[in-house]
């Protein structure tokens, strides 16, 4: 089981219990993801799954992406002048073998002809490979992604490389996470970045209004503590909205709807994770049936 999935923040709006009551929701749009490897403990020291999710330019992705995407490359001018560099290499050596051999013996001729042979056919046989090496999983070529993450693979579910998975893998009334970038506020005060009261506004004290105060004592520690609030950078941070509830899941359209907040703007990616508990329990069953299976 996939842990999470990736989306994009759509809009807040409003809709009605069953009896009556408006509830705050959120719209996502969840997926589709197409999984773009497929990590095991066996090769890589931990399951995971990396997915990608929304649509890029392919003359904006960069080659070592689209490599690993699996998709054909044309040499580049470097790659090109190296390998005419290893066939002049061959050629040389070819022709210096074919100099050095007596042309009174014609098996050691034709022991030089079939070295000369051999050595251009592996010349030819290292360009290949490296080509191939940089193209490798061609015959499936994926994307090119705007994003690409990984989430957490529980469970002995069979995934492959060009899977696509999508909201269908919520059900309604479960319980998520919701990761996304909190809007970015700027620099910003002690009053709006940590709610401080501020200063009296009364006996002279014209300009403490929206001051501090105090950040700590004189000589004793002489110093001012690490983790003090102060005015700085607000926003813009990595924030968990836990145990939402989804409201709808609408595969067809890509579209989950959870109840309550989600950080980030309008449009910004999110994504959505299953419940702890629901992982927990996932984790749990997946060890029990390891261990029936080796008992």
């Amino acid at each position: 089981m996939l842990s999470g999935l990736l989306g994009r923040k759509v809009g807040m709006t409003q809709v009605f219990g069953p009896n009556g009551s408006a509830v705050p929701v959120t719209v996502i749009e969840a997926g589709p993801c197409t999984i773009t490897q497929v990590k095991r403990a066996t090769t890589d020291g931990y399951e995971a799954v990396q997915l990608g999710f929304g649509a890029a330019k392919l003359k904006n992705t960069t080659r070592p992406i689209l490599g690993h995407l699996g998709h054909s490359l044309p040499q580049t001018p470097s790659q090109r002048r190296r390998q005419q560099q290893t066939q002049a290499k061959a050629r040389q050596e070819a022709r210096k073998t074919e100099t050095e051999a007596d042309e009174a013996e014609a098996t050691e001729a034709t022991e030089a002809t079939g070295a000369t042979e051999a050595t251009g056919a592996t010349g030819a046989k290292t360009a290949r490979s490296v080509s191939a090496k940089r193209r490798r999983g061609a015959s499936q070529a994926l994307g090119p992604f705007a994003v690409l993450r990984e989430v957490k693979l529980v469970g002995d579910d069979s995934v492959a490389v060009g899977q696509t998975v999508d909201a269908a893998m919520f059900q309604l009334g479960e319980r998520v996470d919701v990761i996304g970038t909190s809007k970015g506020k700027g620099f910003a005060g002690v009053m709006k970045r940590h709610g401080f009261r501020g200063g009296p506004r009364t006996h002279g004290q014209s300009d403490r209004a929206r001051a501090p105060g105090s950040i700590g004592p004189g000589t004793t520690p002489g110093r001012v503590y690490k983790g003090t609030r102060m005015a700085g950078r607000m926003g813009n941070d990595r924030v968990t909205i836990k145990a939402l509830e989804v409201i709808q899941a609408d595969p067809e359209r890509n579209l989950l709807v959870v109840k309550g907040s989600v950080p980030g703007p309008n449009g910004g990616l999110v994504m959505i994770r299953k419940g702890a508990e629901q992982l927990a329990l996932a984790e749990r069953t997946s060890a029990a049936g390891a261990a029936k299976s080796r008992g």
